[in-house]
C-alpha cells in the first residue's frame, strides 16, 4: 500500500490532483491509514496509469470515469486504441522536431505547413471516443451528467455509498432475505434514475464488478465496512436469479 505522497513521486501527479480524482470519483484510495491517511495498492496503481493514459489522449475525467466503470469494458480494445492514437501523436510529433530542424538550417518552404496538421489525430480521437461510448448505457450517463456541477456528482456518489453501508447493516442476515433484496432493488432504482438504465443483466454485471478485487470492492469496503462488496454481490445474483425464474 502507497501514500498520496509516494504515489504522487511515482507517477508524477500532483498530491491535489490525487485528491481531486478521489472527490470526483475517478479513483478512490483503497484504505485509509490509522491516521486517515488515503492508501492505494496495486490495482489504484493500474487504474492510475489507465487514467493518466485517457488524459495523454486529453479526454474529460467523467468520460474518463465513465469509460472504466462500464460494466462491458473491454481492456484489450481500449488498449489497442490507445496505442495507435498515441502512435499518431508520435508520428506528428517526430515530424514537428524535422520541421524546426529544417528551420533551424533555413531548409523550409515557407508555404508548408504540414507538420502542424492534427487532422489525422483529431479524427482518430474522435473515433476512438465514438468506440468506447457506444453503449446505450454510456449515451445516457452522459446525457444525465451533463450540466450537473462537481457537487452534485459528489453528493450522489455519498448517497450511493450510503446504499452500501445499508447492506453493511444487514450483512449478518441471508442475502436471499426481504431486506438485503429490498437493497439491491433499492441500488437498481438509484442507479437507474442518476446514471443509466439498470437492466437486470447492467445490474448482475455491477455485482460481479462490485466483488471482483478491484477499485470498486476496494471503494465499497473502505467506506461500508471489510466484506460489503461480496455481500451486496451475493444479494443482487439472487435477485437476478429470482427474476429470470420469474
Amino acid at each position: 500500500m502507497k501514500t498520496v505522497h509516494e504515489i504522487s513521486r511515482l507517477a508524477g501527479v500532483s498530491e491535489r490532483t490525487l485528491r481531486y480524482y478521489d472527490t470526483v470519483g475517478l479513483l478512490r484510495p483503497t484504505g485509509y491509514s490509522e491516521s486517515g491517511y488515503r492508501l492505494y495498492d496495486d490495482a489504484a496503481l493500474e487504474r492510475l496509469q489507465e487514467i493518466l493514459l485517457f488524459r495523454e489522449l486529453e479526454f474529460p475525467l467523467k468520460d474518463i470515469r465513465a469509460i472504466l466503470d462500464a460494466p462491458e469494458l473491454d481492456r484489450a480494445a481500449i488498449f489497442e486504441r490507445q496505442i495507435a492514437l498515441l502512435t499518431l501523436k508520435k508520428e506528428r510529433l517526430e515530424g514537428l522536431i524535422a520541421h524546426a530542424r529544417a528551420l533551424l538550417q533555413t531548409e523550409v518552404n515557407p508555404m508548408d505547413f504540414k507538420a502542424f496538421d492534427k487532422s489525422k489525430v483529431e479524427a482518430y480521437a474522435r473515433q476512438a471516443k465514438e468506440a468506447w461510448g457506444q453503449t446505450a448505457e454510456y449515451r445516457e450517463y452522459e446525457d444525465k451528467s451533463q450540466g450537473r456541477t462537481s457537487e452534485e456528482d459528489k453528493r450522489l456518489g455519498r448517497e450511493l455509498m450510503d446504499i452500501f453501508r445499508e447492506f453493511a447493516a444487514c450483512r449478518e442476515a441471508d442475502p436471499a432475505s426481504a431486506a438485503p433484496q429490498a437493497l439491491v432493488g433499492k441500488l437498481q432504482g438509484f442507479i437507474s434514475e442518476h446514471y443509466y438504465h439498470c437492466s437486470r443483466d447492467v445490474l448482475r454485471g455491477l455485482g460481479q464488478m462490485y466483488a471482483a478485487g478491484g477499485d470498486f470492492t476496494a471503494n465499497i469496503d473502505a467506506h461500508a465496512g471489510e466484506g460489503t462488496a461480496a455481500y451486496a454481490n451475493r444479494a443482487i445474483q439472487i435477485f437476478c436469479d429470482s427474476a429470470d425464474k420469474a
